[in-house]
């Protein structure tokens, strides 16, 4: 477990305070890019750097020692980070998730895991592993994929079916024939495989992890189907993915500055044109900002509307099927046409993209990379349309269905 600690002295009290200390990240992330890659996983005083900042206690409770940031506020922090590295926002923003899960724990056993509001989690909450049931709780093996930011997490959570007596367990309410649930374990107690070499986000450490026969008390598991923590927006089961967009954004922000930059004082060596008057460089510029305004806008207004139903004391059925469906939808579609813009602008600048020493490169690896993680696959599109005409979504926790 990690042992280095901040102390609350120094910590953000606002989301606008947090944000100007992720802006003020951003250009130590991007002078460190080549290193993180190169690295594979971020180095240890960056993961302190973020932590000291405070953005692995933005979705924790106040009460707790967190800021409890809205879902919007979190974003425009991941949003910040992901300017300067997309791999650190990637591990901020999955490492912050932290104060999402804890809200579904026993909140006794909660505040024992938790005494600070700075660790991180990590971990793959697909049903990967298997828990045999025991007294008191149940032994946990099994090894899982895609562990971003394990290396320097404090807890790790794993889905896992239960098995009782070797036999599938069923749920005692009879809704689920074969029940699977999440298990919380101290990072020590988990071991990684180094086989984390991708075409992106090289930096964040996404490597495969075992668990090895180690019981869990009955209280550190949970499921997303009831809420332990007090009621609100964040107790909910979509919580923990409406932030990860933000990652999409910021790197797409950062290509279509990069772009301008050059195009303000780069010649044509062929005509002596300046760009600034290039009939093809003003109109893909006009319709990557086009592209990227109307996505962002549309997931800053979806989750703006999911969050006043919510914050109201509404419930995620409150919203109508189409308020509903629109902010899954508008995550895949910010991952899709984030990646969309950075294609159009690395083909814009042409040879001066194609080096590694070029941030296009890595922008251009890192978006098609995160582009293949569950939240930006069909899989969530169908979910939100099998949800608009009545059918089955197929991950329907993207859209608070358990």
């Amino acid at each position: 477990m990690t042992t280095t600690q901040t102390t609350v002295a120094g910590m953000p009290r606002t989301a606008a305070e947090l944000l100007s200390r992720a802006q003020e990240l951003a250009p130590i992330l991007r002078e460190r890019a080549a290193e993180i890659e190169q690295h594979r996983q971020l180095p240890d005083d960056l993961v302190e750097l973020l932590r000291g900042s405070g953005v692995f206690r933005m979705c924790l409770d106040r009460d707790w020692g967190g800021l409890e940031l809205t879902s919007m506020e979190q974003t425009q922090v991941v949003e910040a980070l992901a300017y300067g590295d997309a791999s650190a926002a990637w591990c901020g923003v999955i490492g912050a998730n932290t104060g999402i899960y804890s809200r579904f724990v026993d909140q006794t056993a909660a505040k024992e895991m938790f005494p600070t509001p700075d660790l991180i989690m990590a971990g793959l909450l697909q049903p990967s592993g298997r828990a045999e049931r025991v007294p008191g709780g149940y032994r946990l093996s099994g090894r899982w994929s895609f562990g971003s930011g394990i290396g320097h997490s404090d807890w790790v959570t794993s889905g896992a079916f239960v098995f009782q007596d070797g036999e599938p367990y069923a749920s005692p309410d009879g809704s689920n024939p074969h029940e699977s649930r999440q298990f919380l374990v101290p990072r020590a107690q988990v071991g990684t495989i180094d086989n984390w070499y991708t075409t992106g986000l090289c930096g964040s450490g996404s490597c495969d992890y075992t668990i090895s026969d180690v019981f869990v008390p009955e209280e550190h598991s949970y499921t997303f189907e009831t809420a332990q923590g007090r009621p609100g927006p964040l107790a909910q089961p979509d919580a923990f993915t409406r932030s990860m967009c933000g990652v999409p954004l910021g790197v797409a922000r950062a290509a279509l500055d990069h772009a301008r930059g050059i195009a303000l004082t780069r010649i044509d060596r062929m005509t002596g044109t300046a760009w600034s008057d290039s009939f093809r460089v003003q109109v893909t510029l006009a319709e990557c900002e086009a592209d990227y305004n109307a996505t962002r806008n549309g997931v800053y207004a979806s989750m703006t509307r999911q969050w006043e139903v919510l914050a109201a004391g509404g419930t995620l059925d409150d919203l109508t099927p189409d308020e509903r469906a629109a902010s899954p939808l508008a995550w895949v579609h910010s991952f899709r046409t984030s990646r969309s813009i950075v294609n159009r602008l690395y083909d814009l600048l042409q040879t001066w993209s194609i080096s590694r020493t070029s941030p296009m490169d890595r922008w251009l690896r890192d978006t098609t990379t995160m582009c293949q993680h569950l939240i930006a696959q069909d899989r969530i599109m169908q979910s939100a349309g099998a949800y608009l005409v009545g059918g089955k979504p197929e991950f329907g926790i993207a859209l608070g269905i358990v």
